[in-house]
């Protein structure tokens, strides 16, 4: 009977912590874990682009490193940079989150992450299916998903229209002041 019962008490006790999965409506109310947050700048329009400036580059940011079993060493020369790809954009699971070369990161900036690009440094990205352009200064290292060339924040990806399709195929082109 003592075993019944201490039976019929845990699959209580189990049933009780167990949940039901939200349904579509329940989670629509919730914030998403990216995208623009909740109080997005009024006009990101106005947001300018990065001007290219003479910057001494970061001596840990710099260094050869491994990232998702991948080893990347980072380009520290001043070679022009050109390449086509595809651009992603990341923003609020790294909003206010040091980047690679210790700034605080801003969604709402216009700065990107790059795997071998020099840290700092500054691109213009162009998307290659609507020819608008940005100019953003490299301080981070990434995207470390797939075939990426590049991540941009939320407001440069908007600036070049695909922030709400994640990702476009853009030519990359490293600027100089």
């Amino acid at each position: 009977m003592k075993k019944w019962l201490y039976l019929a008490t845990l699959v209580g006790l189990l049933a009780g912590c167990s949940t039901t999965p939200p349904t579509p409506s329940s989670t629509s109310t919730r914030p998403a874990i990216d995208g623009p947050g909740l109080h997005p700048p009024a006009d990101m329009a106005s947001i300018p682009d990065a001007v290219p400036r003479r910057e001494p580059l970061n001596k840990f940011a710099n260094r050869p490193f491994t990232a998702l079993g991948k080893t990347y060493v980072p380009d520290t020369s001043n070679k022009p940079y050109k390449v086509r790809g595809l651009a992603s954009w990341y923003g609020r699971k790294f909003h206010h989150q040091k980047t690679a070369i210790g700034d605080i990161y801003n969604m709402y900036g216009m700065t990107a992450a790059h795997n071998t690009l020099p840290l700092p440094c500054y691109v213009r990205v162009t998307n290659l299916a609507n020819h608008k352009s940005v100019v953003v200064r490299v301080n981070d290292r990434g995207p470390f998903v797939g075939n990426r060339v590049i991540d941009l924040t939320y407001t440069a990806a908007w600036k070049l229209g695909y922030a709400n399709q994640g990702t476009a195929m853009v030519e990359v082109e490293r600027v100089f002041p």
